[in-house]
């Protein structure tokens, strides 16, 4: 069997952004899994409610896994801009939605992105969707935060990259520990945001929610 190939176009994250790459239909090997599964913890695969569920189960992975198949390259092509802006720039409260990788169950949460650039800065709807293309992979949160931050690092160049992480982990809520509301928080600070305590806490100050409150 070939490997499972996704076409991220497809997504709206994505969009416009991979018309080079071409679509291909999944080659059924998720779809036998599926059944495999279902069957082994004691559901019948042919009853009419199920009969369809490995097709979209094999739907959603490709949608959810996109992440993969992303070229970074041209995901920000076009969309880094020469400026003298020597000032923070945060974009904050972006949703993001990933897989972890030990149970294959949903983590979920808000990403805070900051940088300080060195003469250039990168198109604002970019940020939300690198966020997006390192989210759509079986992810652990630690290392999607550091992904994001090494990523804007290498592309731009700049004084620093802040990324702070806040996330709900489904294999500790539906399982396990079973704690409903622990949030799990991550960060990555590189640059300045690293070397200055006051350049940190100017970030995490506008990121806070009771800062923005006052």
């Amino acid at each position: 069997m070939p490997p499972l190939r996704v076409n991220p176009a497809q997504y709206d994250a994505f969009r416009d952004e991979m018309r080079d790459l071409e679509a291909q239909e999944s080659t059924g090997e998720i779809e036998n899994a599926v059944r495999t599964i279902l069957g082994a913890i004691g559901e019948d695969v042919n009853r009419q409610g199920l009969v369809r569920t490995p097709a979209r189960v094999a739907r959603a992975l490709q949608e959810l896994t996109a992440g993969y198949h992303v070229d970074p390259v041209r995901l920000i092509n076009d969309a880094i801009f020469d400026v003298s802006y020597d000032e923070m720039v945060i974009v904050r409260d972006i949703d993001y939605w990933s897989l972890c990788e030990h149970h294959m169950l949903p983590f979920y949460g808000h990403c805070h992105v900051g940088y300080i650039p060195n003469g250039k800065v990168i198109g604002l709807s970019k940020i939300p969707r690198i966020v997006e293309m390192y989210a759509r992979r079986l992810q652990l949160q630690e290392r999607m935060t550091q992904q994001i931050a090494d990523f804007l690092q290498e592309v731009l160049q700049p004084r620093g990259v802040a990324v702070v992480c806040e996330g709900i982990h489904l294999c500790a809520v539906m399982r396990g520990v079973k704690k409903a509301n622990a949030c799990m928080v991550t960060s990555a600070m590189l640059g300045v945001f690293k070397q200055s305590q006051a350049t940190r806490g100017e970030f995490l100050a506008n990121i806070s929610r009771e800062h923005l409150e006052h």
